[in-house]
């Protein structure tokens, strides 16, 4: 079996598993009660949080653990926008974000919110030019993705975050999903106020996440109750998940420069063979420092996405059609849409994601299986779209 479908969700590490079921077993208090027990696991969860911090070169009062990114994604726009809406209620994002984050805006809309949706490039990047013409006096919230979680691109967060740094009541999300742990990130530095993150996209558990929320930035709650993760997000916190969390960080952000040197050779070789076969054109910018490293999207013009990926499958390898909230839909993609692709085009993309323990090798046998793939497929294909796999 060759899985290569990272972005959708990644394998836990071993030692991730061991350290989860260890804390289950042994440090079963609750952080909130005041025994032993309890203190223990008050001890474990803040020593979590520290680890999430050092990452990311912030304090770790400004950590609020979640149930993962979507949660996190919800507090922070939400979060923001029902606790400063006094000062306006404008709204900024982007064309191409992830649904958590898209369908977020669309009901705040419904609510009385005004969105600015931001056009992308032919690659799938944010112009700065489109950023500054949107915001007005009545503008609370920018949110913009790290990388996009289908195609790929890296958007340019820091030039954002150090314009925006000269409109201090304007808050900035950043959607980090697919960009931490395979990215360097550091969100005070860059200016960014907000940044979502999950575990299970860099091999630790489903379930958990957080969110980075910079030192004054007030949120009202989604959840309340017990007042737990500084009142932002009550409920008791799932400690095993958590220190798994911070454990499978620690691990991926170790040599993170080797590890991401490695993937951008293993892209160059899979964006290589894939140009060789010419039924197939790549998504996304021709500049390498402009791409994820762990990322490849290219679409099979004329031929239902899904249909590829079963065929792949049968071979013992998997990959995606996008993202996996939307992969069991047959309607086009949003985000190919945004960059210019016809919709019969938008509905043959496909997504291969790998991580850093992936080797040449297994890109090769990916590119075999993909060739003879294509090469049974391509007879079946609408005639009608073989030739528009361009975009307009």
């Amino acid at each position: 079996m060759l899985y290569m479908d990272y972005a959708a969700t990644s394998p836990l590490y071993e030692e991730v598993i061991e350290t989860i079921a260890e804390v289950m077993k042994s440090h079963y208090g609750n952080p909130s009660s005041i025994h032993r027990l309890g203190v223990e696991a008050e001890k474990l969860l803040q020593s979590a949080k520290g680890i999430i911090a050092s990452s990311l070169k912030v304090t770790p009062n400004e950590i609020i653990c979640t149930s993962g990114g979507t949660e996190s994604n919800n507090l922070a726009i939400k979060g923001v926008a029902y606790n400063y809406q006094q000062r306006g209620k404008h709204l900024i994002t982007t064309q191409i974000e992830h649904p958590s984050v898209k369908e977020v805006f669309a009901g705040l809309e419904q609510e009385g919110f005004r969105v600015t949706y931001l056009p992308v490039s032919k690659s799938g990047s944010v112009q700065l030019a489109d950023l500054q013409a949107a915001i007005c006096e009545d503008t609370i919230l920018v949110s913009i993705m790290y990388v996009n979680n289908e195609i790929g691109t890296i958007q340019p967060i820091r030039e954002i975050g150090q314009y925006l740094a000269g409109f201090p009541k304007i808050i900035f999300h950043m959607d980090a999903v697919q960009g931490i742990a395979k990215l360097p990130l550091e969100p005070k530095a860059w200016g960014i106020d907000l940044c979502s993150a999950s575990a299970h996209k860099f091999q630790g558990p489903k379930g958990a996440g957080f969110l980075y929320r910079r030192a004054g930035v007030q949120l009202k709650p989604l959840l309340v109750g017990g007042g737990q993760e500084f009142g932002v997000r009550s409920g008791t916190e799932n400690v095993p998940l958590i220190v798994g969390m911070a454990k499978a960080l620690r691990i991926s952000m170790d040599n993170l420069a080797a590890k991401i040197a490695h993937k951008q050779t293993l892209r160059q070789q899979l964006l290589a063979g894939i140009g060789e076969i010419p039924e197939l054109s790549i998504s996304g910018s021709e500049l390498e420092q402009e791409m994820a490293p762990h990322i490849v999207h290219f679409a099979f013009a004329g031929m239902k996405a899904e249909v590829v990926v079963h065929a792949l499958e049968q071979k013992g390898i998997y990959i995606s059609t996008r993202s996996a909230c939307a992969s069991g839909e047959s309607k086009p993609s949003d985000v190919m849409l945004a960059l210019g692709y016809p919709r019969d085009v938008a509905a043959s993309g496909l997504r291969i994601s790998f991580s850093d323990e992936h080797q040449e090798q297994d890109i090769a046998l990916l590119l075999r299986s993909l060739q003879e793939v294509v090469k049974e497929l391509a007879p079946m294909r609408n005639p009608s779209v073989i030739h528009r796999g361009k975009r307009n």
